[in-house]
Order: structure tokens, then C-alpha cells, then sequence
């Protein structure tokens, strides 16, 4: 029998994780051999991660860059190789809040969670969330390029707040303890965000995904 996806996805996850690690150490112990595959490690998780947050390209390669720029200018800050992930993704933080503020594509005002978050039906025992049922959808429709683009789109109009947690959790594969620590909150904080974050986008694909499997 082949594995489940969520635990093929937790393999991968980890393999990059050691990879990580390694090169961290490599680079800890002045192997310069390590740099171009740190970076090809870690770039395109920036650049993604930076997307999301920013929404757009130019921003996201230059937050990518200028955090891979501040990582090597800081590695001896850099205590232990094992946590490098979260330490790398700290800066990139904080790079692109500075960089989303100062951007001309920065949005005129942030919209609330409660613009994005989901309804309710029913009353009492009966009171449940207003949304679709996902598990009617063709299989195929999850690769879908534009099911993904809505998926991006989505999670694009979060709050910061719920969308750090969000990008961190989901799709950088971070633990709730590393979240934490990146984001300067508690693990109950990062636990709640994330709840958050993830009904205000099944609600924002809910209308879309509702036409799709009728």
C-alpha cells in the first residue's frame, strides 16, 4: 500500500529539513562549498513564502534576496544549525513587513478577518459552518492551476497576522513551536491564527468550489 499524502508530504518535508541542517553545519564549520546549495535550498521557499505575503514578484525577489543577504551577513549569530529554517524564515519576517510597507504595491488599507471569515447555519446543536464540501470535488480539481491561483488569492487577502501563521504552518511545513518563535507569540496564539486563517479561506473558495461540484 503507498503512503497517505500528508505523511509523503511530512517525508519530503523532513528530507529538506536535514538538508538544511546539514548545510548549515557545513557552512558553520567554513565549508564554502555549502553556499550555492543554501541558497538553492532556501530560495525558492523564500521567494513563495514572499509572494504570498506581498503578492507580487518584484517584491518577493527582492525580500528573497535581500534575507538570503542578511542570513550570511549573520550566520555566526546563527547558534544551532538544527533551527536554521525558523531562523532564516525570522528575518525573511522581517524583511517583508519592512519591504510591504515601504512597496508601491503595498494595499491602501488591510481588511479585516472578519470580511474574510465564514458563516454559520442553524441554531444550537444544529448551528454549523456555511461551506462546501470539499470532499464532492473531482480529485483532479486540487492540481488545478486555477483552483490554485484562488487558493493563492485567498490567502493573499487574509489579515498579516492569519497569513504569517498560515504560510508558516501549511505551506513552509513549520511545527507550532516554530511558528511561534518566529512570529514572537505563544504556540496557543499560533494554534488559534491558524484555526482562523484556515476557515476564512475554505469560506473565501467556498462560493467558486460550490459551482465546481454541483
Amino acid at each position: 500500500m503507498s503512503p497517505s499524502k500528508p505523511l509523503l508530504r511530512w517525508r519530503l518535508v523532513r528530507q529538506d529539513n536535514q538538508r538544511e541542517i546539514e548545510l548549515a553545519r557545513r557552512l558553520k564549520n567554513g565549508d564554502a562549498s555549502a553556499f550555492e546549495p543554501f541558497v538553492d535550498a532556501f530560495h525558492g521557499k523564500l521567494f513563495q513564502y514572499s509572494y504570498m505575503m506581498c503578492g507580487h514578484r518584484e517584491d518577493a525577489e527582492e525580500v528573497a534576496q535581500e534575507t538570503l543577504m542578511k542570513v550570511f551577513d549573520n550566520f555566526a549569530k546563527l547558534r544551532e544549525p538544527e533551527h536554521v529554517r525558523a531562523w532564516v524564515f525570522r528575518i525573511a519576517r522581517n524583511v517583508c513587513i519592512v519591504k510591504r510597507r515601504k512597496s508601491v504595491f503595498a494595499p491602501v488599507e488591510e481588511i479585516s478577518l472578519d470580511e474574510v471569515k465564514p458563516n454559520w447555519k442553524g441554531d444550537g446543536d444544529s448551528r454549523r459552518l456555511d461551506i462546501a464540501d470539499w470532499s464532492a470535488l473531482p480529485e483532479q480539481l486540487a492540481i488545478d492551476s486555477e483552483i490554485s491561483g484562488m487558493v493563492r488569492a485567498a490567502i493573499q487577502e487574509l489579515p498579516e497576522i492569519y497569513k504569517t501563521v498560515l504560510l508558516l504552518r501549511d505551506v513552509e511545513g513549520m511545527t507550532t513551536a516554530e511558528s511561534a518563535g518566529i512570529l514572537d507569540v505563544s504556540e496557543e496564539v499560533v494554534k488559534t491564527r491558524l484555526h482562523r486563517a484556515r476557515l476564512a479561506v475554505r469560506q473565501k473558495l467556498d462560493s467558486s468550489l460550490k459551482a465546481v461540484a454541483a
